[in-house]
Order: structure tokens, then sequence, then C-alpha cells
């Protein structure tokens, strides 16, 4: 218990204690200049219930993870997959797929803005190529969240490869050549050895795809605010700004 003391310490400290903190602040009314707090009780989630914009972001929020979840997590295991074979330049393919995560987020956000821009973005350019007309992918509420599940995944799947390339190197090669003697094919061997082993690792890989899907605000602030009409606002954004 000694040992784990310095560790439970800043658990509470910088876990616990501003959880407590935030339900309490939640039940006080927002101190201003010359007033302090008081006590309000459930006021504040009342108030909340009866915003339209609350269950609007909300279901933004419930769509933007129920996409950004499973499809960074797959694309993740196809990469680390891939980048686990012997192929020539796989050091540049681990790199490149990694890139987009130690990133800022304030300069992810302006990459896709180019991407984005009507009629001279990178993707506007491409589809004008095939005689598509020019789509304001950020300027419509069709295609606002849309557009910022794509950058999210493009930011996360890389992160979450590094922990799937991990895993996959932890298994004994044995297995794949026993597997391989009894005739069991690539897909065969993934399905019934390689994914299980994995468990343990998407477990903590969808934990953290779940906390990412929440707490993002500094994509929706640079590139849209919100906009339009709330339709690309996602909780946390949300909170920062009726806060």
């Amino acid at each position: 218990y000694l040992l784990l003391l310095p560790a439970f310490v800043f658990l509470v400290g910088f876990t616990h204690y501003p959880a407590i903190g935030t339900l309490i602040d939640s039940l006080m009314s927002t101190p201003r200049a010359g007033r302090a707090a008081v006590f309000v009780g459930f006021e504040n989630y009342q108030v909340m219930s009866e915003d339209p914009n609350f269950w609007k972001a909300l279901r933004n929020n419930f769509w933007f993870a129920l996409a950004t979840i499973p499809i960074s997590i797959a694309l993740s295991i196809a990469m680390a997959l891939w980048v686990n074979e012997k192929l020539r330049g796989r050091g540049f393919l681990r790199m490149a797929y990694f890139t987009p995560t130690v990133l800022p987020l304030i300069a992810v956000a302006n990459i896709w803005l180019f991407f984005y821009t009507p009629g001279f973005g990178l993707i506007d350019q491409i589809r004008g190529v095939f005689g598509y007309p020019e789509q304001n992918w950020m300027g419509s509420p069709d295609t606002a969240l849309y557009s910022m599940i794509a950058v999210a995944i493009w930011k996360e799947a890389g992160f979450f490869m590094i922990f799937y390339l991990a895993a996959l190197q932890t298994i004994p090669p044995s297995l794949r050549e026993a597997a391989s003697i009894e005739g069991a094919g690539k897909f065969y061997y993934f399905r019934r050895v390689a994914f299980p082993l994995l468990m343990p690792t998407t477990l903590f890989v969808s934990v953290n795809a779940v906390i990412n899907s929440f707490r993002l605000v500094d994509h929706i602030f640079v590139m849209t605010e919100g906009g339009p009409n709330n339709a690309s606002s996602l909780l946390l954004f949300y909170i920062y700004e009726v806060a």
C-alpha cells in the first residue's frame, strides 16, 4: 500500500477530486464579479434539458462516436497488419501512418480546412477532374458532421495502430507457422488466432476511442465553430459555448 500511495495521491488529486468538484459546482450558480456562487440544486440541469441545442449536440456526439470508434479501430488493425509484414519501406509506412498523431490539433484543423475549401480545396480539385460540382463541405448541415468525422478518424487511426502493432509483435511466430502447416489461410488465422489474442488491446483502444469521441473541441472550434446551425456541435463544444 505504501508503494501504491504516490500513484493513489495523483489519481485522487487529478481525477477524482476534480470530478467531485465539478459535480458540486454543477449544483451552484455561476459566480460573478461581486456575487459569490449560491446553491441552486438541479436548476442548471433543468435549464440544460430545456435547451434544444444540448439535445442537438448530444445526438451529434452519438453519431460521431458511432462512426469514429469502429472505423478508427478497423483501420488501425488493417494498418498494423500491413506494416507488421516484411515489405520494402516498412519503416517509412509506419512513420507515415503515425504522423497525424503527433501533429498539433490546430495544425491538423488547418490542413483539413485546405482540403475542404470549396472550389480550391484538394477534395474539390479531385472531384472536378471527374466532373463533380463544388461542394461546401463545412458550410452544409448535411456534410459538416461527416467532415469532422473524417478528420477525427484520420487523426486517431495511426495512434491506435501503434498499440495493435505492438500487440501483434508479441504473438509467437510459432502459432502462425502451426496454423500454416494445418492449412489455415491468412484470414482464418487472423479470425481464429490473432484477433482473439488482440482482445485486451482492443478493449484498451475502445476505451480511449470512446473518451476521445466525447472530448473533441479543437477541430470544431477552428473549422466550423459548431455550425452551420449546430450541425457539427458536440457536447464538449456545447459546454464551452455556454460556460
